[in-house]
């Protein structure tokens, strides 16, 4: 575990080399932090880890784009740094929905494959992330791969 003064504030550079974060396709930076021994069957029928948790990093000029989790929900919470914006759109929707990622407000969850995207208000923001059933690549989605005719009725176009 890595220990830090409960003074002393990161910048971006020091939380992804410390944390050794990678770029995700989504945007943004990342690292898997756990992932459970324990396997449980969807009820698709799909074998997952029980939950997974990474820490996600969002700069001022990054964006988590548009994409989905199939099978398994997924919570954020905010860890440290500016406030974020996490946007949820469901298939059916007509508007997307802006929930705001702080201290005061530091969770959120977004069911299993509804849209949903992020931005920070500020330097950066730091969340972790944890999804259950497990995640993998295989449930991913990122909807600028999906045809312009299958997106979502009202979804914001500025986070594809």
């Amino acid at each position: 575990m890595i220990e830090a003064s409960k003074t002393q504030v990161m910048t971006f550079e020091e939380l992804v080399t410390i944390w050794q974060l990678q770029p995700h396709p989504e945007g943004g930076w990342y690292r898997e932090v756990q992932r459970s021994a324990i396997q449980i069957q969807r009820p698709d029928g799909v074998q997952r880890s029980a939950i997974t948790a990474v820490l996600f990093l969002l700069r001022s000029d990054d964006l988590s784009r548009w994409h989905r989790v199939q099978g398994g929900d997924e919570i954020w919470t905010f860890i440290s740094g500016s406030p974020l914006s996490l946007f949820r759109h469901p298939q059916d929707a007509t508007t997307s929905e802006e929930l705001e990622l702080s201290n005061v407000n530091p969770l959120a969850c977004v069911d299993a494959g509804v849209w949903m995207a992020a931005r920070s208000h500020g330097d950066h923001s730091l969340v972790s992330c944890c999804v259950g059933p497990g995640f993998q690549f295989d449930d991913f989605e990122m909807l600028r791969d999906q045809p312009l005719a299958e997106h979502p009725c009202g979804i914001r176009a500025d986070l594809l």
